[in-house]
This record gives C-alpha cells, sequence and structure tokens, in this order.
C-alpha cells in the first residue's frame, strides 16, 4: 500500500478492492468546481487514476470517479464529480451539489479572472450545498511560476477571510493533487464525527450527520448517476 500525509491515510490496493468494498465505513461525495478550463477534470484524473490528458477535452454535463482510501482506520470511498464550469450549465449543475460533504473549488494561477470568479462560486456553492459542507480552493498549473498572474498571498488572504482551505496543485507533475484531497476528505470525516457525538448527546440537529450510500437517480442521459441518500448516525464510531 502506498502511504499519504504522513501514514495516516493509505490507497487501497488494487488486490484487495473486491473485499474492501464489502467493508467500506462511508462514502464521501465532493464536488470539483470552478470556471471553465481551469484542469478541474485534470486535477480529478491525477487523483483517482494518477493519469494526465493532454488532450482533454471540455467535460459535458457532469460525470464523477471514485477512489477508495483509508483515513483514521475507515475505509472512505470518494465519490468525487466533476461538474462542468460553462457558465450555461451552472443551473443544471447546482441540483448536484445537493448531498456534498466537500467540494475543491479550482482557478488557474495563470488566469486571474478565474480566481475573480472564486467568490461568485463560493456564493453559488453554500447557496446550494450543506451548511456544514468543506471546501478547499485549489490554485492548480502550479508548475506555469513563468505564466503566474495571481499571487498565492491573494488566495491565502482570500480563504481565510472565508474559512476555506488553500492548497496550489498542479495537476501535470501530480504536486499537492493528493495531499490536498486527503485534506478535504480528513476535514470532512472531522465533521461527520462531530455531528455524530452531537447526535448521541441528543442534539437533534446532528441527525445531519450523513453517510453517503448509492442510490439510483432518474433523468441523466448516458451512465446512471450515484446520488447521496441521507442515513442517521446512531453513534460516533471515530
Amino acid at each position: 500500500m502506498n502511504q499519504e500525509m504522513n501514514g495516516v491515510d493509505t490507497e487501497i490496493d488494487q488486490n484487495h478492492q473486491e473485499n474492501v468494498q464489502e467493508k467500506i465505513d462511508y462514502v464521501f461525495k465532493v464536488v470539483v468546481i470552478g470556471d471553465s478550463a481551469v484542469g478541474k477534470t485534470q486535477v480529478l484524473s491525477r487523483f483517482t487514476k494518477n493519469e494526465f490528458c493532454f488532450d482533454s477535452k471540455s467535460t459535458i454535463g457532469v460525470e464523477f470517479q471514485t477512489r477508495t482510501v483509508i483515513i483514521k482506520d475507515k475505509v472512505i470511498k470518494a465519490q468525487i464529480w466533476d461538474t462542468a464550469g460553462q457558465e450555461r450549465y451552472r443551473a443544471v449543475t447546482s441540483a448536484y451539489y445537493r448531498g456534498a460533504l466537500g467540494a475543491m473549488l479550482v482557478y488557474d494561477i495563470t488566469k486571474r479572472p478565474t480566481f475573480d470568479h472564486v467568490a461568485r462560486w463560493v456564493e453559488e456553492l453554500r447557496a446550494h450545498a450543506d451548511s456544514s459542507i468543506v471546501i478547499m480552493l485549489i490554485g492548480n498549473k502550479a508548475d506555469l511560476v513563468d505564466l503566474r498572474a495571481v499571487p498565492t498571498e491573494d488566495a491565502v488572504e482570500f480563504a481565510e477571510d472565508q474559512g476555506l482551505f488553500f492548497s496550489e496543485t498542479s495537476a501535470l507533475s501530480g504536486d499537492n493533487v493528493d495531499g490536498a484531497f486527503f485534506r478535504l476528505l480528513e476535514e470532512i470525516y472531522g465533521v461527520i464525527c462531530k455531528k455524530s457525538l452531537e447526535c448521541g448527546n441528543g442534539n437533534p440537529h446532528a441527525a445531519d450527520a450523513i453517510t453517503l450510500r448509492g442510490s439510483k437517480i432518474d433523468g441523466i442521459s448516458g451512465t446512471d448517476l450515484e446520488i447521496s441518500e441521507m442515513k442517521k448516525l446512531s453513534a460516533c464510531s471515530c
């Protein structure tokens, strides 16, 4: 197994994948959002398949990929949805924010407008997603140092102001991609555990604590997509 983040998180060996499927503790739905052509699909492909496609085309509609990892001794299946950034799809993709526990908000460090639009994406995300959603701001294409148009300091300041986590990544080289996703998943797990403890202490609002279990939804052309359904946690298993 490949160890991640100081030995805390590990990727599931493919040879044990079938057995692991029966032992998954949580499924976390994560959405990857941001303007078109910032590298959302490439970041996702780097994390889930360790691949980078040089002739990648714009994503049409919504698709998702998965990766199963171990976090805090729990088997976590990350179900990561790739949401198209084009304006004409915004009304459609907003429906897919529902049930998301985390979001990767990606901008291109070489294109200032993609960073300037981040505030609008945060506003839309918070309007459609659960209030406890964990958001990771990602400055992608960090390998293009000479073309940088967004200072790291600007992103850090925005992230701190909005209560977001932040990292700069390179989908091309793979730098920081795994680290960013694992940090996001760890923070989601922390939120789930906190809500579970509140539920155990008699907090009626803690029923919002959920795990994601695959179910099918209709009305989507192409491959059926999984969407979350809510499941109350009776006790914290952290």
